[in-house]
């Protein structure tokens, strides 16, 4: 519940200021949500430019998937039916998203970073975490959906014989 609790606030608050502020790096207000979009420019300099593909994917996830993974919050609080199904389709969104960024990015030169450091700090190893987490996910999603279907069999085989 920690990483749909954590990621839900990040797309909705940071990912949302970003989508939804377009003056945010020619501002010199003292906002920290500014502040932090222009540190992490300096690992991808897309942020700083309002690339088109960036301010979508940014956009869809803070208005989309931000709303749904404290929606997940609440399914796996209460054991709903569905929270299997939403985690599986929340992460494979995370996982289209992280995908859309890293590819638009190699293929136009993947040169955005101000320095080795940023690239590996902020680029590499902060979005790292939305591949490896939602794909834990979804591994873990499947099983237990797999699993409860082949419970759901054994009982209908049960009652056939």
């Amino acid at each position: 519940m920690c990483w749909w609790a954590f990621t839900g606030l990040t797309h909705i608050i940071l990912e949302g200021y970003f989508a939804f502020s377009p003056q945010f790096y020619t501002e010199k207000t003292a906002c920290y949500l500014a502040e932090v979009w222009k540190e992490y420019s300096k690992g991808d300099s897309r942020y700083a430019g309002r690339d088109a593909g960036i301010v979508t994917v940014e956009g869809i996830t803070a208005v989309l998937e931000g709303p749904a993974s404290l929606l997940t919050v609440y399914a796996i609080a209460k054991k709903t039916s569905y929270r299997y199904i939403l985690q599986i389709a929340i992460s494979l969104g995370h996982l289209y998203g992280t995908a859309v960024y890293f590819i638009t990015s190699y293929l136009e030169g993947d040169n955005f970073a101000a320095s080795t450091y940023y690239y590996y700090a902020y680029y590499v190893f902060a979005n790292s975490f939305w591949v490896w987490i939602p794909t834990l996910i979804v591994i873990r999603s499947w099983k237990k959906i797999c699993a409860a279907f082949q419970t759901e069999s054994k009982d209908e085989k049960s009652k056939t014989c």
